[in-house]
């Protein structure tokens, strides 16, 4: 084995922080002592000196645990070199001018003396440690790799694996030629705490020189990660009077650092308490579970809630070199029943009236320190004594808690005038354990009962009694009398009726005996099952007066008063016996059993031919012909039925048969039907023939009054149908003939300098829309009474002169038929009046047609009509 060169330590004192050195050179020593340990465990493995000196450093020095991972940047040492073994060093671009070397494990054999051959191995390749977060430079170099064979051989090195040629790619790189190993870029630990590469040597034409070595790589953990809570608030409860040691709730907070050293040892503590009531410490937490528990007592409800600050700090709670982080427990005080109910007073007072039901007799006011509106504030009260008969149910005010005291069943002044009940109110919940108070209250309550003016009672309400039907007028069913409840007081009762629906029943007004008015019928609408209800009233002179009800009901029974009648009162039967079926029939009677049936049905003996042509069964009651053929038509069949009643009562009743031609079936055919309804062929046709004329009169009508529709449109009017407007369409939007219609002469319409033009025109053709240039006093004059035609004309003309006329003005234009000018020869009509005298006829009217019919009625003398 090579020579062992001393160790020799370096320390870069002005690196190390001066709370080291301050700590003196034993603990200084310590420190460069267990960094030596963890880097050079071999040196150590076999030597007796570690064993004291490892447990003196985790036991005793707590500091050198702390900073096992601050001054590994910090130290700088040189250790003991051996054979094989790379020198730290550094080139211009890492840390180690001298990285380890890492050779390629040989077999080396051995002979021994019986011919046989012993292998031995190298040393197992210590894995590579590297610290997270380095700062580099980078790349830095970890270890050198190197073959025994590169003397003899270029050797060319390569690594593979996670983290060099496989995901995550080329965090680890090698020199191909020098085997210096480096890694590319700081690591972290959380992401990442290992990495398994495997070295390998070849020549340069590929091929194996070495067999592959594999290379670990453990990422050093530093204390890069804060302790996380799992929430920022936590919520807890404790209940009130709590002991000191009780377990409240328990806080958890995460280190991502590696959980095996210090770094991720987490260390929890209170910080502060709000509020600081009774003691500014009520509460303690379990450094290393976070369980945060009581520690004095004194806990009470008026408190609410605390809020306590909890810090989780790493590095086992160092606060110079741990990380801290904060979280917020707000522990709520829950209520317990400590506080058992008291009653305000020990005595209550009430009344009530009797009678009375639902109503609050007395309220009993209660205190309880305890949470309002929960199970150990809820108040429940319990009647112990005093309501034998329980009267008086007590129900707890669910706001207020207090309890009402309710007359639960009607209290009779004359049995029980004053009542002492005793109470006993305690929580729906149980009182805590350790209380020494008492769980319940007690009190008593005097209730006194007032007496007031009860209604009279009838004994039997309803009072049945049993008549048979057929009671005549001013019978006496019976005393339906009432009674005072009032003992202590003499009253007059006075009886009325209330409800008769069959007006049958009067009742006395003094002692109550009630008496029939009309015959009381078993068969009335009014009765329900043989039962015949009546109400009457009983009223007492108190004050204020009071009022009673009774119901009377009369059970009726019956007698056999009604004769049966037959059902069905038609009946249809084929002419011919052999193809028809029996007619099944009974009958009804309005008396109940034994007065109804079993019924028994007979033919008469007259008229001869009911038992001639037919035939009943006496039991079965169907009835069938006697005879093979009878034709058709309508029967009356008279059959004599008989009740069951005792005496029976019998009836003749009348049978409607149809007989009519049937088919193979049995069924009347529809001729038959028609012919059974009464209806021949000559009826048939008359009928038809009767509608006939009735449409064709309908159609007459119509055509005569289209007719004269056609008539009246063609007959000729006094002016022309164009200008009627009589239920026509008038278009007031025609503007002329557009561009083409604009070509008149708009000097026409303008007041003309000459009337030469005008005066030269013929008499007979003048414009009648042009205002006349002739004085007025040679204006002419028109004749008194005109001609019945002369209005036709006077419009014909005028349209036949504006038409002609080339000067006139445009077609849309307002034509003058008449200009009277203000020298009329007519002079004024304001001086007219009404004249009786008759002396003017207007008859002539009659014949201007249908405009003036109302002017001829008026003037003509059309009024005689």
């Amino acid at each position: 084995m090579p020579r062992r060169s001393l160790p020799c330590l370096a320390l870069n004192w002005q690196a190390i922080p001066a709370t080291v050195l301050n700590r003196g050179p034993i603990e200084s020593l310590c420190i460069i002592l267990y960094i030596y340990i963890q880097y050079r465990p071999k040196v150590w493995k076999h030597s007796a000196l570690l064993l004291l000196i490892k447990p003196f450093l985790f036991n005793k020095l707590s500091l050198c645990v702390n900073i096992k991972i601050c001054f590994i940047w910090s130290v700088r040492i040189c250790f003991p070199q051996f054979a094989g073994d790379g020198v730290y060093g550094g080139s211009s671009h890492n840390h180690y001018q001298n990285p380890r070397l890492i050779t390629f494990p040989r077999q080396h054999q051995h002979s021994s003396s019986n011919g046989l051959r012993r292998q031995k191995r190298d040393w197992v390749i210590p894995p590579i440690n590297v610290p997270e977060n380095s700062r580099g430079p980078f790349p830095q170099v970890l270890v050198r790799i190197q073959s025994d064979q590169d003397k003899e051989i270029e050797i060319r090195y390569s690594i593979t694996g996670a983290g060099a040629d496989q995901p995550p790619n080329d965090i680890y790189i090698i020199d191909p030629v020098t085997g210096k190993m480096s890694v590319t870029k700081p690591l972290d630990r959380e992401e990442r705490a290992s990495y398994h590469l495997r070295a390998h040597a070849v020549d340069i034409n590929g091929n194996q020189m070495e067999p592959p070595i594999d290379l670990y790589i453990y990422v050093i953990d530093m204390n890069d990660n804060r302790p996380e809570f799992k929430n920022q608030v936590y919520n807890g409860s404790v209940a009130e009077v709590s002991k000191p040691g009780t377990s409240v709730m328990q806080v958890t907070a995460f280190d991502a650092d590696d959980s095996t050293t210090a770094n991720g040892l987490v260390h929890y503590r209170i910080l502060s308490q709000t509020p600081h009531i009774p003691i500014p410490n009520m509460f303690t937490i379990n450094g290393a579970t976070g369980e945060i528990s009581t520690i004095a007592s004194g806990i009470d409800r008026e408190v609410s809630y605390y809020a306590i600050i909890v810090q989780a700090t790493d590095m086992e709670g160092s606060l110079n070199f741990g990380l801290s982080n904060t979280a917020t427990a707000l522990i709520s005080i829950t209520d317990i029943n400590d506080n058992p109910p008291e009653l305000d007073s020990k005595t209550f007072q009430g009344e009530v009236p009797e009678n009375a039901v639902g109503v609050v007799v007395a309220n009993l006011t209660v205190r309880d320190k305890d949470q309002p509106h929960t199970p150990n504030w809820n108040a429940v009260y319990r009647i112990t004594g005093g309501d034998q008969m329980g009267h008086f149910a007590i129900r707890t005010d669910e706001i207020t808690n207090d309890g009402r005291v309710v007359v639960v069943k009607p209290i009779d002044y004359e049995r029980n005038n004053a009542f002492t009940l005793m109470v006993v109110v305690s929580n729906q919940a149980h009182l805590a354990s350790g209380i020494p108070s008492s769980p319940s209250s007690s009190a008593a309550v005097a209730i006194t009962v007032l007496d007031i003016n009860e209604a009279p009672v009838f004994p039997s309400n309803p009072k049945i009694i049993r008549f048979e039907e057929g009671v005549p007028a001013d019978t006496t069913l019976a005393t339906f009398a009432a009674l005072d409840p009032d003992r202590f007081i003499q009253q007059t009762i006075r009886y009325s009726k209330l409800s008769d629906p069959a007006n049958w029943l009067k009742i006395n007004r003094t002692n109550g005996r009630i008496t029939t008015t009309a015959v009381l019928d078993r068969e009335s609408p009014y009765m329900k099952k043989n039962v015949y209800e009546a109400t009457f009233l009983a009223v007492d002179n108190g004050s204020p007066p009071a009022t009673g009800t009774g119901t009377l009901q009369i059970y009726l029974i019956d007698v056999n008063d009604n004769v049966p009648v037959l059902v069905p009162q038609e009946a249809l039967v084929c002419e011919r016996s052999r193809h028809g079926y029996p007619v099944n029939i009974t009958a009804s009677d309005l008396d109940s059993e034994p007065n109804a049936g079993p019924y028994v049905f007979e033919l008469p003996s007259y008229p001869s031919s009911a038992r001639r042509n037919w035939t009943i069964s006496r039991n079965y009651a169907q009835l069938k012909l006697r005879i093979p053929y009878l034709e058709a038509g309508m029967y009356r069949v008279p059959i004599l039925v008989s009740d069951s009643g005792n005496p029976p009562l019998s009836n003749t009743s009348v049978l409607k048969v149809k007989v009519c031609p049937c088919d193979e079936n049995g069924d009347c055919t529809v001729i038959g039907a028609v012919t059974v309804a009464g209806l021949g062929t000559g009826a048939i046709i008359t009928i038809l023939i009767c509608i006939i004329i009735l449409l064709s009169m309908v159609l007459f009508f119509v055509v005569w009054v289209k007719r004269r529709e056609k008539e009246r449109q063609t007959k000729p009017l006094l002016i022309d149908p164009e200008d009627d407007v009589r239920d026509n369409i008038l278009k007031y939007d025609e503007e002329g003939g557009g561009e083409e219609d604009q070509d008149y002469d708009l000097s026409q319409l303008q007041q003309p300098e000459s009337l030469d033009h005008i005066m030269s025109k013929p008499a007979g053709v003048r414009r009648v829309d042009e205002r006349p240039v002739i004085l007025e006093s040679q204006y002419p004059v028109r004749p008194t009474v005109p001609h019945p035609g002369d209005i036709g004309e006077f419009i014909i003309d005028g349209l036949r002169a504006a038409d002609n006329d080339p000067t006139a003005p445009p077609y849309d234009s307002l034509l003058v038929f008449d200009y009277e000018g203000s020298g009329s020869t007519a002079g004024s009509v304001s001086s007219l009046g009404s004249s009786s005298s008759g002396e003017q006829d207007y008859d002539y009217l009659n014949d201007w047609g249908p405009r003036f019919k109302k002017l001829a009625d008026l003037y003509g003398g059309g009024g005689e009509d």
